[in-house]
């Protein structure tokens, strides 16, 4: 594990506090002033501010809009009521870093998280709200769940797709809010099929869809558990010109057949989607999960390269926020001259 997961916070004098209180406020005000001028320009209005900047204030920091998304990942060595007060010094602080009102910065906890509870439904606010991206619209809520609906650190991946997707059919795993779909569709790829296990999202995604003026006859959306749906579709004849697949690290859903694990299933999973690209097709794997290591054995002869330095934002002081691989399935000659290569070496 690297430096910057590193997070045990020790409890702060007040002299600390107040210190610590005006660092964080001064490097926000100073990356907010240079990254909105470029996310102005680019057409962004959710991106990220604070990145873990200071390595004794490991917070995240996402603006959307004119509301905020503090995330705090320390793993402080303080009693509770030392806790909240550093925290709630920490929240001010950001607030005022962005000249913004306290209300407006939401603030949550994630360390000591469970995997499971990425997805897990903290509220119910109604607090929706729509940001734009690239030209592409998104609902977005910061209340309601730990995460808030468009994952920031996969916005150039996103663009990847758009650049790929068009007259190509796409399929879309663990396709969470759909973005990846909407970017695929709008660019004009010949049909989008988007794989969750949850309703929730899978809802959430037909309104990204509506929002974005898609229909929905071209567009699937499917209730499934991902590993069943690669072994069920191989026996159709459906094939994909593109596949996302951006499995969560560690997934236990009651509505799954056993427990999903990334590291452990990852070379299933790549396997399972090379076995429904159409010929020359492409996919991109990510993953999250800051100690994964690929099975490059066990991939060999997968066409595959990292692209994880191209996908990961500038905003993004964390380089290895995520890890990302563009694959690439044999052509039909390509196949073929494996096969009479095959049958050669057998003959020898």
């Amino acid at each position: 594990m690297d430096s910057q997961q590193n997070n045990t916070i020790h409890a702060p004098d007040d002299g600390q506090m107040v210190r610590q209180a005006e660092m964080f406020s001064n490097r926000i005000t100073k990356n907010v002033r240079h990254l909105r001028k470029w996310a102005r320009k680019h057409g962004i209005e959710c991106f990220r501010i604070y990145d873990r900047d200071i390595p004794e204030l490991p917070f995240a920091l996402d603006l959307y809009l004119e509301r905020a998304h503090l995330q705090a990942y320390s793993k402080p060595l303080m009693d509770a009521p030392a806790q909240r007060r550093w925290l709630a010094t920490m929240h001010q602080a950001a607030a005022r870093g962005l000249g913004q009102p306290l209300t407006t910065v939401i603030l949550k906890q994630r360390s000591g998280q469970r995997p499971a509870d990425q997805y897990r439904k903290l509220a119910a606010s109604a607090d929706d709200f729509v940001v734009s991206e690239g030209g592409h619209r998104f609902i977005v809520n910061l209340l309601d769940h730990l995460d808030t609906g468009l994952f920031l650190d996969h916005r150039e991946t996103r663009a990847l797709v758009g650049r790929l997707a068009p007259g190509r059919h796409v399929l879309n795993l663990f396709s969470y809010t759909g973005s990846f779909s909407v970017y695929a569709a709008r660019s004009g790829a010949a049909s989008t099929t988007s794989i969750d296990l949850s309703k929730t999202y899978l809802d959430w995604a037909r309104r990204n869809f509506e929002l974005n003026g898609l229909e929905p006859g071209s567009n699937r959306l499917v209730r499934a558990d991902v590993l069943r749906f690669l072994q069920e579709e191989r026996a159709s004849r459906d094939r994909y010109g593109l596949i996302v697949l951006d499995p969560p690290s560690f997934s236990n859903s009651k509505r799954m057949q056993g427990v999903l694990d990334v590291q452990r299933d990852h070379v299933a999973l790549v396997r399972g989607c090379l076995a429904l690209l159409a010929s020359g097709g492409e996919m991109l794997f990510s993953t999250n999960l800051h100690s994964f290591k690929l099975d490059a054995d066990a991939l060999a002869a997968v066409k595959m390269r990292e692209i994880s330095a191209q996908t990961v934002p500038p905003d993004f002081r964390n380089r290895r926020i995520h890890r990302c691989w563009r694959i690439t399935a044999a052509t039909a000659g390509e196949r073929d001259e494996g096969k009479i290569k095959s049958s050669g070496s057998h003959k020898l």
